[in-house]
C-alpha cells in the first residue's frame, strides 16, 4: 500500500464562514458527516464515532491537533483495537463568495497491518469522494436556501 496521502480539492458555492460552521458544529455535522456526541474545534479535544460496515463496528478515535479558526482543522484518526494512525486536515480558502476546500488524509497506509479490507485506500477514497462531492455540498445548498 502506498504511503501517499489522499488529497481532495473542491470549490463550494458557499462562503468560508458557512463551510467552517459545517465542519465544526456537531449539530450541523450530523446532517452530512457523522453524528458525533461531542465536538469542539479546540486543540487537544478528543471525539469518537462508530461506523458499521459488513456487520462489523469500527470505532473511530480522533484528537484535534490544530485549529486556525475559519482556515484549518486537523485531527488524528485511528480505530479502536486496530493498528495504524492517520491524520485528516481540512483547509479553507476564500474565493469571493465561494470556498476552496482542500482535504488531506495522511497515514492511511498504516492501517494495512490490520489486514482488514475495510481499511483499503479505495474505501477511504470512495468515502471522502462521497462526503466532499455529494454530502457536504448538498447540506450547504439546503442551509443556503433555508438560512
Amino acid at each position: 500500500m502506498s504511503n501517499k496521502p489522499l488529497v481532495f480539492e473542491r470549490t463550494l458555492d458557499t462562503p468560508v464562514s458557512a463551510v467552517w460552521e459545517a465542519i465544526t458544529d456537531k449539530n450541523k455535522m450530523k446532517h452530512w458527516y457523522f453524528d458525533l456526541k461531542e465536538f469542539k474545534p479546540q486543540k487537544g479535544f478528543e471525539f469518537s464515532f462508530m461506523v458499521e460496515k459488513d456487520n462489523k463496528q469500527y470505532i473511530h478515535l480522533c484528537k484535534i491537533t490544530e485549529v486556525i479558526t475559519g482556515k484549518k482543522l486537523s485531527y488524528t484518526w485511528k480505530y479502536q483495537n486496530e493498528p495504524g494512525d492517520s491524520e485528516v486536515t481540512w483547509e479553507l480558502f476564500p474565493e469571493g463568495d465561494k470556498t476552496k476546500l482542500k482535504l488531506t488524509h495522511t497515514g492511511i497506509h498504516t492501517f494495512a497491518e490490520a489486514k482488514d479490507p475495510a481499511f483499503d485506500v479505495s474505501n477511504f477514497n470512495e468515502g471522502w469522494t462521497y462526503i466532499l462531492g455529494t454530502s457536504l455540498p448538498g447540506f450547504l445548498a439546503k442551509e443556503k436556501v433555508s438560512g
